[in-house]
């Protein structure tokens, strides 16, 4: 098959089936450029792209991408099957005539018609709390993503809120650490020390908390709407099913101990037992009363605590920023308390790319807060998967495998990346093949002096830069 030059010698472009690929060879010596083929025992693919970016490709940026490298391979043994997958996208053979759901597909485009570098069988690293059951009671309701739904996601579990105006997820503590952002609205949290002193906070937008293993703590919805938040816990075995709550653990005390515990009168303690058998978990209310009236209540008893259970990412300043996003790592470095979770806040602006990278430390949980992306995962062994993530969506990376998330929407990709681990920590490509000896690089990947050279040798985070 004749394939269109579109490059100058080392570093050939061509166009094939719909897709751009960039080829670099080593030169043996010999021959002309009509028989190039020939002359070049080793051919390593640089760089896949779908034909329809053509209008937006230069040869510069085309060079520059230090994320482009998605396979290299010896021609004899992949460039047939490569072919193949390109071929099987244009013809015939990607057909599906039988039943679909519609609203699945258009959501999941990557997977219905995958990358033809995806390769391999994996363990799916895509969910969704727009498919969990939702818990409604009066006050709010509640939806939980756990290692029961998504098997992969053995370190971290998620739970997903909505409190009405007054509405409050009762006094409780659990047996894992809670991290928690609120997405909207407004909400007063409450906690207890380890030193037996209270904690009370006004939070909004952006903002966080974490409550270590057995602290126990509430959250109330504020006027005018409530709030709507999501809560990361420390363990994927997690459920809300199992927490310890101040309504269902004085339930099933017998009424004469827990009137001797408090040194009351039995009778005095009627409407526990009147109360459901679980305990309320969610109920409405009536909005609290002016912060300072509850910061003056704590300070009456015990005192207030000298710890803060929150910190205010709504005022934080970008951790790292290009023209294409920015990111903010908040972890236990500047939110002291939080010593068993890290998270980055991660924007990525229409075009742009979170860079193909690593995490050394801990598997990656990951919550889409709005826009459209996707990701692909390299899980060793020439197996790769993509997958399209929305707002509401949840993915998975195990630790230590290379992945990318791309913005392919025309808003910004918004989506967190939470660790179970003190601290963030990441390691890129670009830093990668921009700290070792050039030739070596060369040797592995086939890549000229000059397009190394184009590599940012610093981590963007966010790319282009």
């Amino acid at each position: 098959m004749k394939l269109p030059f579109f490059g100058n010698h080392p570093g050939r472009v061509f166009k094939s089936n719909g897709i751009f690929l960039q080829v670099f060879i080593e030169d043996h010596g010999g021959g002309s450029d009509a028989s190039w083929p020939a002359r070049y025992k080793n051919l390593r693919i640089f760089h896949i792209m779908p034909a329809q970016q053509e209008n937006n490709m230069n040869r510069r940026n085309f060079l520059g991408s230090s994320s482009a490298v998605l396979l290299t391979s010896a021609i004899a043994s992949h460039s047939q099957e490569l072919q193949s997958a390109i071929k099987g996208r244009q013809d015939k053979s990607a057909t599906n005539p039988g039943p679909e759901n519609q609203l699945v597909r258009d959501a999941n485009p990557n997977t219905f018609t995958p990358p033809p570098t995806d390769h391999g069988e994996v363990q799916a690293f895509w969910s969704s709390f727009s498919t969990a059951h939702r818990r409604i009671q009066e006050g709010g309701w509640t939806r939980q993503v756990t290692i029961e739904d998504f098997p992969i996601s053995k370190e971290i579990a998620g739970v997903n809120m909505r409190l009405t105006a007054g509405g409050v997820r009762e006094l409780h503590w659990h047996n894992a650490a809670e991290w928690a952002i609120m997405l909207r609205g407004a909400a007063r949290i409450t906690a207890l020390d380890n030193d037996g002193r209270g904690f009370v906070k006004d939070l909004g937008e952006n903002d966080l908390w974490f409550f270590p293993t057995g602290i126990p703590h509430s959250i109330q919805g504020l006027p005018p709407d409530g709030c709507e938040f999501l809560l990361v816990f420390d363990d994927g075995h997690f459920s809300e099913a199992n927490t310890t709550q101040i309504s269902d653990w004085t339930r099933h005390t017998p009424p004469d101990v827990l009137a001797k515990n408090w040194g009351v009168a039995e009778e005095s303690l009627a409407s526990i037992y009147a109360g459901p058998a679980e305990g309320r978990f969610i109920f409405q209310a009536e909005p609290p009363p002016a912060l300072s009236e509850d910061i003056a209540a704590l300070n009456s008893a015990a005192g207030a605590s000298k710890t803060d259970f929150s910190f205010l990412m709504s005022r934080m300043p970008a951790t790292a920023k290009t023209r294409y996003g920015e990111v903010r790592v908040v972890d236990s470095a500047n939110f002291a308390v939080s010593t068993t979770m890290a998270a980055a806040h991660v924007i990525v602006r229409p075009g742009g790319l979170r860079e193909l990278h690593w995490h050394q430390n801990a598997d990656e949980w990951q919550y889409y807060i709005q826009g459209k992306g996707r990701m692909t995962v390299f899980f060793n062994g020439g197996k790769a998967r993509t997958a399209d993530f929305n707002g509401g969506d949840v993915g998975y990376v195990p630790r230590t495998l290379g992945h990318y998330v791309e913005n392919t929407g025309d808003t910004d990709l918004i989506f967190l990346e939470m660790f179970k681990s003190p601290r963030f920590s990441d390691l890129s490509l670009s830093e990668w093949v921009t700290n070792t000896p050039p030739e070596l690089i060369r040797q592995h990947l086939g890549i000229p002096r000059t397009v190394l050279e184009r590599i940012a040798p610093h981590k963007p985070l966010i790319t282009p830069v």
